[in-house]
């Protein structure tokens, strides 16, 4: 999480050909970490929307489909005769346009030359506009059948793996009616449940970073957060959208999240100074009475690779050192001086 630390420099000294360095405190930033539900952005279920049976499905679970691959394809023979009747009501609808507008002109002809009466002019222009208002539905009507023709062949809406499939070859198909279900792993985010005593801070913060396989943590600026809770849980929902094409991720992993939520102080240590011993952490410390001393400690967060943060086992001014081997070897110098002091006395 190196994009939210605070390096510090330590204090450093030189006592008995052994470097020191002098615990300190800073102001960290506060984390909190929580875990989150891997989810893919585009994920759908494609239903039909005409009727047909089922004629051929070219994909199934686990199949990796482009966009705009033909996924299903529905028995057409009904929208094929829709279409075509539709083709011949245009014709029609046109024949009878061509026909008023040829009668209407010859009307006004004769209206102009006082032939015929006021009532028959309107007639033709009444059978003119009831003409081209037929005409009009004639091409909404071929519209329809083309597309309830396009609706026999489902194609993928964005590329993207095939989870499950709802029909089988032959089955009859209504609108409405479940095909296939897929998601995108191009685009991904993280829902977390975030409580309610956080959510403010994370408003003005802004920002979250998210752990990937392998180790490596992101940081994440696209935050969508819901504006009610949980009366359940009493918690937010925070949504994390990813960058796309990441590796190794897939809807339903759990990953660890960070949210910085303001700051607190740390004591510091170097990295160096800390010996890690089968399940013991300790460091070398100098005392009041300039004896070296083994104290246990409790770690927290790296800030970086050279400094840690030291939750418990030392205080402000505690002096480590920096090579703990050697500090080792000069205890054991220490303790078998007191012992031969001990054996004069």
């Amino acid at each position: 999480m190196s994009g939210w630390l605070f390096l510090s420099l330590l204090s450093m000294s030189v006592h008995a050909d052994l470097a020191t360095a002098t615990v300190e405190e800073i102001m960290i930033p506060r984390v909190f970490r929580l875990d989150g539900v891997i989810e893919a952005v585009n994920k759908s279920t494609i239903s039909a929307q005409t009727n047909g049976q089922v004629e051929a499905i070219y994909y199934d679970v686990d199949d990796v489909v482009k966009q705009g691959a033909l996924l299903v394809k529905l028995k057409d023979t009904e929208q094929q005769a829709a279409l075509r009747r539709a083709e011949a009501d245009l014709r029609a609808a046109q024949a009878v346009l061509d026909d008023a507008r040829k009668n209407y002109r010859r009307i006004k002809d004769l209206y102009t030359k006082k032939l015929v009466a006021k009532s028959d002019l309107d007639n033709a222009q009444v059978a003119l506009n009831t003409a081209r208002a037929k005409l009009d539905v004639a091409k909404a009507a071929l519209e329809q059948a083309k597309e309830q023709l396009a609706y026999t062949r489902i194609t993928a809406p964005y590329t993207g793996i095939v989870t499950e499939r709802h029909v089988q070859v032959g089955e009859v198909a209504h609108p409405g009616t479940p095909l296939m279900s897929g998601i995108s792993l191009e685009e991904l985010r993280v829902a977390v449940d975030v409580p309610q005593s956080l959510i403010v801070a994370i408003r003005e913060k802004g920002r979250a970073q998210v752990e990937l396989p392998g180790g490596n943590w992101i940081e994440v600026r696209d935050l969508t957060i819901f504006p009610f809770a949980d009366p359940a849980s009493n918690t937010f929902k925070v949504r994390l959208k990813l960058p796309k094409n990441i590796d190794r991720l897939f809807p339903g992993m759990l990953v660890k999240t960070a949210f910085e939520t303001g700051v607190a102080p740390a004591l510091i240590v170097p990295a160096s100074a800390v010996v890690f011993r089968s399940e013991v952490t300790a460091v070398y410390v100098r005392d009041e009475d300039q004896q070296i001393r083994f104290r246990y400690v409790r770690l927290g967060d790296a800030l970086g690779e050279e400094t840690l943060t030291v939750l418990s086992g030392l205080q402000v001014g505690d002096e480590v050192f920096l090579d703990p081997i050697a500090a080792g070897a000069q205890l054991k110098r220490q303790r078998a001086g007191i012992q031969e002091k001990q054996g004069h006395e």
